[in-house]
């Protein structure tokens, strides 16, 4: 099968990306085609500031590799290198109605949080996010669930683009993590963990353990001591809960028997200790590769071109469909 999935380089990448969608990744390029891709056009739809985004697009595919990822089975480039990510963007943008659009959740969310910043990329988005896609002839799309409606629209403009100028795109089917599709904030457990809110509400896969041990001791919990898995009722202990279970490889049953008459100080300390030492070998990892940087640019200048060369095929096809070349 064939897979791709990308990542935005915009701030630190968290717990809640790695549970969602990049540990999926690990598993799948053992034996499947892996294509990922730091989405940089993507990125630059929603404030951002350009003396950061180089570096921020080094620092996330120093995390690719450190989190797992082989450039030997897989393929890792930076989208704006790739040319045939915008150029089919715009062409996929010419069958797709304004209204599939309009009513993606994300963009009704992100013109919220951004009232002052509403443009044509973000309403746009989910177009290049197919292009992203479809360029591959992608089979699946491994990510966190709040993309899931985009990869469902990346489909409907593969069947559209299909019925309109003959057989040229797979139709992408979405895989979502079946536990840990979506992570929590740890400061509002009602909200999705998010690396663009406060620092203190998501944790880094580099953050130190000084840091680690801080953000969980803020942590919000809930009423009463009980270590109790109720996402209605008790929505902190729960997000708590489910992210020792990921990281431990336990059933939340063997959690809540563990901690069963003990307090939340008791589970924190004991959550914080498993974190630290889960996460070390990312610092560990990242740091080796931020020593050697042009090992980085290699890995993605050859990623770029192994890319490309699909890409291009893809393009020429659909050009042809589409009469722009004979």
């Amino acid at each position: 099968m064939k897979v791709f999935s990308g990542i935005r380089p915009s701030g630190q990448l968290h717990i809640g990306n790695y549970l969602g969608a990049m540990r999926q990744w690990l598993t799948l390029q053992e034996k499947n085609e892996t294509v990922f891709c730091i989405v940089d056009l993507h990125a630059i739809t929603t404030p951002y500031k350009p003396e950061n985004l180089q570096k921020q697009i080094m620092e996330t595919a120093a995390v690719y590799l450190a989190a797992g990822l082989n450039p030997k089975k897989s393929i890792l480039f930076v989208q704006s290198e790739v040319k045939e990510h915008s150029e089919l963007a715009w062409l996929l943008g010419t069958i797709t109605p304004l209204g599939d659009l309009q009513r993606m959740t994300q963009f009704k969310e992100k013109s919220r949080k951004h009232n002052k910043n509403i443009n044509a990329g973000l309403l746009n988005y989910p177009i290049l996010m197919a292009a992203d896609i479809l360029l591959y002839d992608t089979d699946i799309v491994p990510v966190g669930i709040d993309q899931k409606q985009h990869v469902e629209l990346a489909r409907e403009i593969a069947r559209r683009f299909n019925n309109k100028f003959g057989e040229t795109f797979n139709l992408p089917k979405v895989k979502v993590s079946q536990t840990g599709a979506k992570i929590m904030s740890l400061t509002e457990p009602n909200k999705k963990m998010s690396k663009s809110d406060k620092s203190e509400s998501y944790i880094s896969l580099f953050d130190p353990p000084e840091i680690i041990k801080k953000k969980i001791a803020s942590a919000t919990t809930d009423s009463g001591r009980e270590i109790k898995y109720e996402p209605r009722n008790k929505p902190g202990i729960s997000n708590l809960l489910t992210i020792y279970c990921l990281f431990s490889d336990k059933k939340i049953k063997e959690l809540e028997q563990k901690f069963a008459g003990l307090g939340y100080s008791d589970f924190k300390k004991d959550i914080t200790e498993l974190l630290i030492k889960k996460l070390e070998p990312f610092r560990k990892k990242k740091k080796d590769l931020e020593k050697n940087p042009a090992v980085l640019e290699k890995i993605l200048a050859d990623g770029a071109k192994r890319a490309q060369k699909i890409a291009g095929k893809k393009m020429a096809e659909v050009k042809k469909k589409m009469a722009l070349i004979n």
